[in-house]
């Protein structure tokens, strides 16, 4: 031991060694990542795991010690990520193609699971996306365009987020959230026909709508007269003199002003005592 103390050559490279070894033995565990430690291929366990609810500072990071050269960890993010999807091409209900861009959240929950099933986060996200494109056509497709625009939008959303749980918890994901970025009608022909039809459907509920009230006026206006001729009824009953003379007076407005308000020269000649004129006689 004296010989090899007295050998800084010696001395470096076990120097260099331990501290090789030292290295391979002692890992920093960072907050925001969880491992599976492999031995020779084969998973054994899993360090500081994802754990709902957790505090930031009280999770398994740190300091942790595994076989140097035996065994290997495999570090998987436990932050949330995306799931960017191609665009596509969705037909409705109402027979419009829509150009549906979307995109998926998703978190790593089982570490294991995703190890075994998928080996990386990159093939979870491979195997998420054409899952989301059909999800999401197969959900929009039962809906109107109308619906996208509507606060049944969200349902849509929920139920496409619930049919990607069922695949994602294969892979030991979680979807965290489902949501369309834009939802555009194609450009040129498609669009312009799609518009015709949305004008034509207007114009048509707009004619709807002004034949219903015009109904409604008329029904109205209808009452209103029969209250009223029953209110005259009623009031010119209980005095023919009045009800003569107010005939009278609306024959003379009539006759001496609205027939004539156009000619400032014209002139009636009647007698006076005419049977017309016996409101003007008085009694």
């Amino acid at each position: 031991m004296r010989k090899l103390l007295q050998n800084p050559a010696a001395l470096g490279v076990i120097v260099i060694a331990a501290l090789f070894i030292l290295l391979n033995t002692i890992v920093i565990v960072p907050e925001t990542r969880q491992g599976v430690v492999v031995q020779l291929g084969e998973p054994k366990r899993i360090v500081n795991r994802y754990q709902a609810g957790e505090a930031f500072g009280e999770t398994g990071a740190g300091l942790i010690a595994k076989i140097p050269f035996f065994e290997q960890i495999v570090w998987i993010d436990k932050r949330i990520r995306d799931v960017e999807m191609e665009q596509q091409q969705v037909l409705s209900t109402d027979q419009l193609r829509l150009q549906v861009d979307a995109f998926a959240r998703f978190r790593i929950t089982d570490p294991l699971r995703m190890y075994i099933a998928a080996g990386s986060e990159e093939r979870v996200s491979d195997e998420l996306r054409p899952i989301l494109g059909s999800a999401l056509r197969n959900e929009l497709g039962k809906r109107p365009f109308a619906a996208l625009l509507s606060p049944e939008r969200g349902q849509v959303m929920d139920n496409i987020q619930a049919g990607l749980n069922r695949v994602a918890r294969q892979y030991g994901a979680e979807i965290v959230d489902v949501r369309i970025k834009r939802a555009d009608l194609p450009d040129g022909t498609p669009l312009d026909s799609a518009y015709e039809r949305m004008r034509t459907a207007r114009d048509q509920e707009a004619r709807t709508i002004r034949a219903q009230g015009a109904k409604q006026a008329q029904i109205i206006r209808a009452e209103a007269d029969a209250s009223a001729a029953r209110t005259y009824a009623e009031s010119f009953g209980k005095d023919p003199e009045f009800y003569d003379f107010y005939r009278a007076m609306k024959s003379y407005e009539t006759t001496f002003l609205s027939g004539n308000s156009g000619d400032a020269q014209s002139s009636f000649v009647l007698s006076p005592d005419n049977e017309y004129l016996r409101q003007f006689r008085g009694q």
